[in-house]
């Protein structure tokens, strides 16, 4: 048991309220729960240690959503980033739980966006895109339906054509090769790399 004997307000966070009971700093909360409370109400243990695990909770989602403000993230990408503050696993799932929601996480989303940007500023292939939205959590069965839908083929003759502005004067054959060997560094199959060649073929970027 003990008696709330102050309510103050931080100085360099005036979103947070420092708990003092008899006499001695407790913990903080923020400033919607630390309202419900009053001075001279009395709090028994186990309703303290509520009030510690739920604020435990409310600093853990607030610091995921400024890991979140930077770019959307995967569910594992903020898992792994709170477990890497320490924050124990109960804690981490209802913060997991209250993001997806509120909307915040919504891995299909995060996945074709991830997909896009990729597609847009630095195409890459089927196998690239897999690897990469694996690193980033993304289930398997959710990567092959992305991926599925995916025509790769515009995005590797994008890629093909930035890349023979640094490979002219080269001769046919080794054009060839190094086109070739970039689009497959950069995940592409070899049925799209043969297409996209003898595309550029035919427009005379390259000799056959």
């Amino acid at each position: 048991m003990g008696v709330i004997t102050a309510l103050e307000i931080q100085k360099r966070n005036q979103e947070r309220v420092n708990v003092f009971i008899d006499q001695e700093f407790a913990f903080s909360l923020n400033l919607l729960e630390a309202a419900r409370l009053r001075k001279g109400q009395t709090l028994s243990e186990p309703e303290i240690a509520s009030l510690r695990a739920d604020d435990a909770v409310v600093k853990a989602y607030e610091s995921a959503i400024r890991f979140l403000a930077h770019r959307p993230r995967s569910t594992a990408e903020v898992r792994r980033n709170l477990e890497s503050k320490s924050i124990d696993d109960p804690e981490i799932e209802q913060v997991i739980a209250r993001l997806t929601a509120n909307r915040y996480l919504d891995d299909e989303a995060f996945a074709r966006f991830w997909v896009e940007n990729r597609l847009n500023f630095k195409p890459l292939g089927h196998t690239a895109l897999r690897y990469e939205l694996r690193q980033k959590g993304i289930a398997d069965t959710l990567i092959d339906t992305i991926l599925s839908e995916l025509d790769l083929t515009e995005s590797a003759y994008r890629a093909a054509k930035s890349q023979i502005r640094r490979l002219k004067g080269l001769d046919a054959r080794t054009l060839r090769n190094k086109l070739g060997n970039f689009l497959k560094r950069r995940g592409f199959s070899y049925a799209v790399i043969e297409d996209v060649i003898l595309r550029l073929q035919d427009e005379d970027d390259v000799d056959r």
